[in-house]
């Protein structure tokens, strides 16, 4: 071996040559020998380059092993040397011989044909070995070996995996062989591509029918659910679960499941028979499965219920569950099970028998203390959640089971305690306990979601049965209690919660006046509570949008058409509140807060309020409406120009939308583009609040806001005309006439429509050509205050300069002064009486050019005397002296205790 790098290459051809030969008398002797030769001469791999001779050699040998059963020794061994690492002697062998490694590799599938069980078994082991081999630690000069990856790639190429599947049905009743090929199977079927291949030659079938198998050993059962469950990971699922959806293999899973579920008592048994059942889940899934008519069903209602109600069935006699994990696991699955099955409706029957109602109603109860139960505290608690998980899928389908169960009465007295402070810790381990941990949120979160999927049944029966227990009161109750224990860990187990309790208020106050009255002011007090949550939640992400859509709804349910609520609602500012959210411009919300808009608008209160909302900048609800209504027309391509005037009048509210989708005759029952459009955006809500508000003595409207109220005030005026447009380009596509009196209506109508829409753009115009000219003349105001200001300051600049002038230039100061005494005597009288007194008004020898004279100083009273201005204050007892200084206390006068002794 360790020369063999050294030797000449072995020539394969003189046996490929030798083998085909016929003739001799001792040739099978010589070719035996060759043979042996080859064996030996390889005995620690095959080279790549030589792959293709040696497997034509196999063949060749395979061929005569049924006339010369002596060739079955070397066929033999040359399999069980390709067990052994390929030998490559460049790196680049790999992909040189890729081709013919691969067809080699698929040969092995081919020689399941031959009917000998050892070399099956062989054939198997050597394709186990792909998947196990350990390098050869001997070295062999001028080879380096191949990886085991490019053995497992190279099979996937060969297609190696489907011969192997056709090979079972050559295995009926060899149980050796068949349990070899599933070994192969179940390592082959750990690559996508093979389980491909495996998919395209039916495996899923062909395994699943031959499960219930006698096998004394247990691995049949094993390894073909293994090669089941990679079927279903790693290929189509869809493809495989219609492959298990035939009776025969449906009746071969229930045969074993139900042996597994009843004979089964180790821990290998039972996980068994989990994986069995979870396959059956699976394939329960297809509704085209015969999950009825097997049988297997029935069995399954059975098993998932026979622990909590009593059956005399044979099958479950004398049988019983323990707390290990398998049968905890086994318990959860067949729940899920139930909550699939009853999505076929033949189901239904089989679940009343079953009386599944009873059995899962058995956990929604408190935990009665000092009671021995088989399972363990975690392990009820993830039982109790999961029924009622599955109740809220099976009860709806059994609401005569559910009413005879008191299912009603049981849940509200389970959310009684669940609302309760009694002492309870909860583990939270499962998925159904998420944010439930050390509390019993995570019951009261489906135990409100059982209860929603029972009204929401819209059964009167249900329904009444609920009011009249106070589930109105109670739920109201539950929301304030979530509404103090809401911090950052529970925050959105806990929002969910409150959503469910507002739809379910929701659903039982619509249109029933009676049930609103019980909702009363302290329902709108908790919906008024959400209304007013700091906006910036409503982008966390934890369940405020929820929250804020179940709480719209409940004010269209529970409040609207209800008086004395609504009248309480607006007097807690509820419209403000509404206005405030419309502000925020989230589009998911604004159609359905314009809606309630509507709505209360009837209320002839609602006006007064919606004028005097205020929002960012002083802006107005009629403002905001009419922002809202040209965001609306921007998004859907609504023809406007750059004033937001009507540019085409024929079509003044068509959408991008419906100038590209050409019209379409429908059927009269049928809603065309015009009409849907009114439900599809907002603007026709907005014209019936803003008609609600009469379109007049708006406040705060701009002229970019009363040119485009023009358009919204003759909404109703344009959508007729497009409706009727539509009729008359339908009529033309069907080559329908009009007769003359109908023709000359309808012309009239088109026409009247154009005309609205020229009026409303002429006035447009007119308003915009009025503020054009209002802007002219304000922009003339605001250029004459400047100038105005500019002439005062060059007066005022003038009057500077003239004053440094007389101050720095004597000449300057003396003109000035001349001038001066000039203007004094121009103002006095030419001639003087004969009898008047002259008063020199002048000082002479002054050197000024202000007007100057005598002045008489007069000195007011003494503060000393009256006190001062603060004489009524304490401040009055503080003087200011004549002198100046900081203030002095002044000593308070004594009055005289006796008239009598005051001098005179």
């Amino acid at each position: 071996g360790e020369q063999q790098g050294a030797l000449k290459p072995m020539d394969l051809n003189s046996i490929i040559k030798l083998l085909e030969e016929t003739a001799q008398d001792d040739l099978e002797e010589k070719q035996l020998k060759s043979v042996k030769t080859l064996v030996q001469y390889y005995q620690n791999g095959f080279p790549l380059r030589d792959l293709a001779q040696i497997f034509k050699i196999l063949n060749l040998c395979a061929g005569k092993i049924e006339n010369q059963p002596p060739f079955l020794e070397p066929a033999y061994n040359i399999i069980k040397l390709c067990g052994l690492p390929f030998l490559k002697k460049k790196v680049s062998d790999e992909i040189t011989y890729a081709e013919d490694t691969a067809k080699s590799i698929a040969l092995l599938g081919n020689l399941m044909k031959i009917p000998n069980s050892e070399l099956r078994v062989q054939i198997c082991k050597c394709i186990v070995d792909f998947y196990h081999t350990e390098p050869s630690k001997k070295h062999i000069t001028g080879y380096q070996q191949a990886s085991s990856a490019y053995k497992i790639q190279m099979a996937e190429v060969g297609g190696l995996a489907k011969t192997m599947v056709q090979s079972l049905a050559l295995l009926e009743n060899q149980l050796v062989e068949k349990l070899w090929v599933l070994k192969a199977l179940q390592h082959l079927s750990t690559s996508e591509v093979n389980c491909t291949l495996m998919m395209k030659a039916y495996a899923a079938s062909g395994i699943c029918a031959h499960l219930n198998d006698p096998d004394p050993s247990g691995q049949l059962l094993f390894r073909s659910s293994e090669i089941l469950w990679n079927l279903l990971e790693k290929s189509s699922k869809e493809e495989i679960i219609k492959q298990l959806s035939n009776l025969k293999c449906l009746l071969t899973l229930k045969e074993v499941f139900k042996h597994l579920f009843t004979r089964g008592f180790s821990d290998y048994d039972r996980q068994l028979r989990n994986d069995i059942l979870v396959i059956t889940t699976i394939i329960s899934q297809n509704p085209e499965a015969p999950m009825v008519e097997c049988g297997f069903t029935r069995d399954l209602i059975l098993f998932a219920t026979f622990n909590e109600v009593k059956s005399e069935n044979p099958l479950v006699k004398g049988l019983k569950l323990s707390n290990s994990y398998e049968d905890f696991e086994l318990k959860k699955l067949l729940f899920n099970i139930l909550v699939i099955l009853c999505k076929d409706l033949t189901t239904v029957q089989l679940l009343i028998d079953g009386k599944v109602v009873l059995a899962l109603f058995t956990y929604v109860k408190k935990p009665e203390k000092h009671k021995i139960i088989e399972w363990s505290a975690a392990q009820y608690e993830e039982l109790q959640l999961h029924a009622l998980a599955t109740l809220s899928s099976v009860a709806p389908l059994l609401i005569k089971e559910y009413m005879l169960c008191q299912g009603n009465a049981r849940i509200l007295a389970f959310l009684e305690w669940c609302e309760s402070e009694e002492c309870f810790f909860s583990h939270g381990n499962s998925f159904h306990g998420t944010g439930g941990r050390g509390n019993k949120f995570a019951h009261l979160r489906y135990t409100l979601r059982l209860l929603r999927a029972m009204i929401y049944l819209e059964d009167e029966t249900v329904n009444q049965d609920l009011c009249e227990k106070g589930t109105i009161q109670q739920l109201i109750g539950i929301f304030k209690y979530t509404t103090s224990k809401i911090n950052d860990k529970e925050e959105a187990i806990l929002l969910e919660i409150q959503s469910d309790i507002l739809l379910i208020l929701s659903a039982l106050c619509e249109n029933d006046n009676s049930r609103k009255e019980i909702f009363g002011t302290e329902g709108v007090d908790i919906v008024l509570h959400v209304i007013k949550t700091d906006p910036k939640k409503f982008q966390s992400g934890l369940g405020y949008t929820v929250l804020l859509f179940s709480t719209l709804d409940s004010i269209w349910c529970c409040i609207l058409a209800c008086y004395p609520l609504e009248d309480y609602f607006l007097e807690k500012e509820g419209i403000f509140l509404l206005l405030d959210l419309l502000a925020l411009d989230q589009k998911k919300f604004c159609s359905l807060i314009l809606a309630i808009m509507v709505e209360f608008c009837d209320n002839p209160k609602t006006p007064v309020h919606v004028n005097a909302w205020r929002g960012k900048k002083d802006q107005t609800a009629a403002s905001l409406l009419i922002k809202l209504w040209r965001k609306e027309e921007r998004e859907l391509g609504v023809l406007r120009d750059k004033r937001g005037m009507i540019i085409d009048t024929r079509k003044p509210l068509f959408t991008s939308f419906q100038v590209e989708q050409k019209i379409i005759p429908m059927p009269a029952n049928c809603p065309t583009f015009a009409v849907m459009d009114v439900a599809e955006n907002i603007r026709a809500k907005i014209y019936a609040v803003l008609g609600k508000l009469d379109f007049e003595n708006l406040p705060g409207l701009s002229t970019e806001d009363f040119v485009t109220l023009c358009i919204i005030h003759r909404y109703l005026d344009f959508k007729i005309g497009e409706i009727w447009n539509e009729i008359y380009e339908e009529m033309k596509l069907e080559n329908l006439r009009p007769v003359t009196a109908d023709r000359r209506v309808l012309q009239a109508i088109l026409t009247a429509s154009e005309n609205v829409g020229k009026m409303v753009a002429s006035l447009q115009y007119e308003m915009v050509e009025i503020q054009a000219r209002q802007d002219v003349q304000d922009e003339q105001k605001v250029y004459a205050k400047i100038q105005a200001t500019h002439k005062q300051r060059e007066l005022a600049n003038k009057s500077w300069e003239n004053f440094l002038a007389r101050t720095s230039n004597a000449k300057t100061l003396k003109k000035a002064k001349k001038l001066q005494e000039k203007a004094i005597e121009s103002t006095r009288y030419g001639e003087r009486p004969a009898n008047a007194i002259f008063h020199q008004t002048d000082i002479k020898g002054l050197n000024t050019t202000v007007l100057s004279g005598r002045v008489v100083a007069v000195e007011s009273t003494p503060a000393r005397l009256v006190g001062g201005p603060l004489a009524d204050t304490d401040i009055a007892l503080k003087k200011l002296p004549v002198r100046g200084g900081a203030l002095q206390r002044v000593k308070a006068v004594k009055p005289a205790d006796d008239p009598k002794n005051v001098p005179t």
